[in-house]
């Protein structure tokens, strides 16, 4: 495969989609009360280094996928949890629950993670690592307490 995963790109589309509409309709977004500095940083550092490496393979760090089931996998789970999201997004658009923020932390780290090791990504698999957890903190430290 060349440098540019197609499928990467069409998953980043896909889940930045529920975010753009989201930016557009609410553009004051949710309150985010908690705040750290170091996990906030961490967090942006992953989140480009995901976006960047879904859809980017750098020679040398990037081996591909090790047999055709292991890239079956790969485009199975992706679109499943691309749908997830998405789906998560529709039926919970307005309310900022801890399901919620939770649900919508989780999916896209499992997403990137999961493509990370499939795809055999050294530079997708460290910004999944440094990703997932700075995510989900901030997502649960911020979400209102569900009623």
């Amino acid at each position: 495969m060349s440098w540019l995963n197609v499928f990467g790109l069409g998953f980043l589309i896909v889940i930045l989609i529920p975010n753009i509409i989201f930016a557009l309709k609410c553009p004051q977004g949710f309150a985010n009360p908690w705040h750290n500095r170091w996990v906030e940083r961490i967090e942006q550092i992953g989140r480009f280094g995901c976006m960047a490496f879904m859809v980017m393979n750098i020679p040398g760090t990037w081996f591909g996928w090790w047999s055709d089931e292991a890239a079956a996998v790969y485009l199975i789970a992706d679109t499943l949890l691309a749908v997830a999201y998405c789906l998560v997004w529709l039926f919970c658009f307005r309310k900022n629950t801890r399901f919620r923020a939770l649900a919508l932390s989780i999916l896209p780290s499992v997403l990137f993670l999961l493509s990370g090791i499939l795809s055999r990504s050294v530079l997708l698999t460290l910004s999944a690592l440094l990703f997932a957890p700075s995510h989900i903190l901030s997502s649960y430290k911020n979400a209102a307490e569900e009623h």
